[in-house]
């Protein structure tokens, strides 16, 4: 069974345009998320889905930098973009990554893996229930559940964002969520603005250079509670605004 980690990325974001690429500790946030999930034990190929639009010419040229696979499609469809990414791969196990999420952890990624893979349901997330900070979110579907959605969904949000199908329709997909110790999900950890970009430069400022994990930022984070005040009043968009 192939398990294939895709991630989207896309220089287009509408509230922080170029953020993908842009510098966090020395690196791109894209090489940063794809340097974490390269130290998870479950994944079996790492993916990189962009659009085919001029612009990510960039996102590729980074890729190819570091070795990473990339597919192209479509910049709206990414429902489709996934779809084909994971037919080029030969996906058994899809693990959906967004590339706004530095701070990804490698253990939470292997724990949703495992938990899918020991239930065999259609699509397994820490997102369901949200318990871990935003900005840990792993979601693990099979080929045929998205194979389904592709064929099914229908409303643009659902196939701009991959898998509400999925959990909007629980009546279709077998669904298992995957939850933290305790309730994290006040922290946000996720970059859709300037001052979320500022949060994960200065958690990776205080590492300096080490291997760190979601614990060690849980650490900071009561040794250095202002850290948090950076983006403690970003709101996240909702699905149906892109």
């Amino acid at each position: 069974m192939k398990v294939v980690a895709i991630i989207q990325a896309r220089t287009g974001s509408t509230r922080l345009p170029g953020k993908v690429l842009a510098d966090v500790g020395g690196k791109t946030m894209l090489a940063r998320v794809t340097e974490r999930l390269q130290r998870a034990s479950s994944l079996n190929e790492l993916l990189v889905a962009t659009t085919d639009l001029p612009a990510d010419d960039l996102v590729v040229a980074e890729c190819r930098k570091y070795s990473v696979s990339i597919s192209r499609g479509d910049q709206e469809d990414v429902l489709d973009r996934y779809y084909r990414a994971a037919q080029l791969a030969k996906a058994d196990v899809i693990v959906r990554i967004t590339s706004d999420c530095p701070l990804i952890d490698p253990e939470i990624t292997d724990k949703t893996v495992s938990a899918f893979l020991e239930a065999t349901p259609d699509y397994a997330a820490n997102t369901l229930v949200r318990t871990y900070p935003r900005g840990l979110d792993t979601e693990v579907f099979s080929m045929e559940a998205l194979a389904r959605a592709w064929r099914e969904a229908a409303i643009p949000y659902q196939r701009a964002h991959v898998t509400p199908y999925f959990y909007e329709n629980p009546s279709k997909f077998r669904l298992v969520s995957v939850s933290a110790p305790q309730d994290l999900s006040e922290f946000r950890w996720t970059v859709d603005t300037p001052e979320d970009l500022e949060f994960v430069r200065g958690i990776y400022q205080r590492f300096e250079g080490r291997v760190f994990g979601w614990r060690d930022v849980l650490a900071l984070l009561e040794r250095e509670p202002e850290l948090t005040d950076l983006n403690r009043l970003i709101a996240q968009k909702a699905l149906h605004e892109g």
